[in-house]
């Protein structure tokens, strides 16, 4: 009986064998397994010298059910009596829509969420000051500010004026010093999204090569110092620049905003990828990854993604509310 070892770069892949008699040469039995399991090599008949065909197929990570079960979680913690501030500046309709996603979760957690809509009219110091007061009330858990800001605003003078103990989403500077130096009691939503998704599909990151397409603020920026001494090798790629080295990597984490930028065969087979952009193509939301080629090739490259919408965007908000429980268990 042949036998196959599956490693942790098989993780979330779907396996199919084929128990083939040689009874007229005709495969007996057909089974598929989850990526991680080891498959029950029984025999049909008579199998004294069986062939084994092993294919690979991509996984689809389900975003939505991973927040489902990430939020099922937060609704058996006592219900929180601060509120959680959403601040939108400005009126892109895109800021508005991913907030009112996270109020949605918020109604869901019976977390009183408060949208804040401030005019980008105001200025630099006036909105800074209107941020503070909004963070700084009492009875205030946790604020974040929607990016990005409209021109020629300062981000980063904007997102300062929320303090450290309530930064849900690790975007001011005294929390994402503290981030970098490993001392902040959580991390930003993008790296706490990844380190689920790893967790979930058993990917090892021990050995491995990771690629971070967009270097970002939001999303490059933080995975990279995550995946720092987690990795073998991590290659960081800006959006002009030649993607060749995707080829490389076993880990792939995107985030440009660019849709569709990077095609199935850019990617290595086998490889993860995790697709953190978000953009239309005549009207239709996608992400950076084309995982339409991939139906399109039916699906004959061995990947495993996250689909924009429905991948990891669902993750992304339910990480945020877990920050939001974790900072307000620790205000007095």
């Amino acid at each position: 009986m042949n036998t196959f070892s599956f490693g942790p770069s098989d993780v979330g892949i779907k396996v199919e064998y084929l128990a083939a008699c040689r009874e007229g040469g005709r495969a007996r039995r057909v089974q598929r397994i989850p990526r991680g399991k080891t498959p029950h090599l029984s025999r049909c008949g008579v199998l004294p010298l069986g062939t084994f065909i092993v294919t690979i197929e991509p996984m689809v990570i389900d975003g939505k059910k991973i927040a489902e079960e990430l939020l099922g979680e937060l609704k058996k913690k006592p219900r929180i009596k601060k509120f959680l501030a959403g601040i939108l500046i400005g009126n892109d309709p895109a800021s508005l829509s991913f907030l009112m996603h996270k109020q949605k979760a918020a109604e869901e957690l019976g977390v009183d969420f408060r949208l804040y809509r401030l005019a980008a009219e105001l200025g630099n110091d006036k909105l800074r000051e209107e941020v503070g007061k909004i963070a700084g009330h009492r009875t205030c858990g946790g604020a974040l500010v929607e990016l990005p800001l409209p021109a020629p605003l300062n981000r980063h003078y904007i997102l300062n004026a929320v303090p450290r103990e309530k930064d849900v989403d690790v975007l001011g500077e005294r929390a994402l010093g503290a981030f970098y130096a490993d001392r902040n009691p959580i991390a930003p939503p993008v790296a706490e999204t990844t380190a689920e998704i790893l967790r979930r599909m058993n990917f090892e990151l021990k050995g491995k090569k990771a690629a971070i397409v967009g270097t970002g603020f939001l999303i490059g920026r933080p995975i990279v110092t995550w995946l720092m001494n987690k990795v073998e090798e991590i290659y960081v790629v800006h959006r002009g620049s030649a993607l060749s080295i995707l080829k490389k990597a076993d880990l792939v984490i995107l985030g440009t905003g660019h849709p569709h930028l990077v095609a199935p065969e850019m990617v290595k087979d086998g490889a993860l990828v995790i697709d953190f952009g978000y953009g239309k193509i005549n009207g239709k939301i996608c992400g950076d990854f084309d995982d339409d080629a991939l139906k399109i090739s039916n699906f004959k490259f061995q990947i495993s993604y996250t689909p924009v919408p429905g991948g990891a965007g669902p993750i992304l908000i339910a990480k945020l509310f877990e920050n939001f429980y974790t900072l307000v268990g620790l205000q007095k």
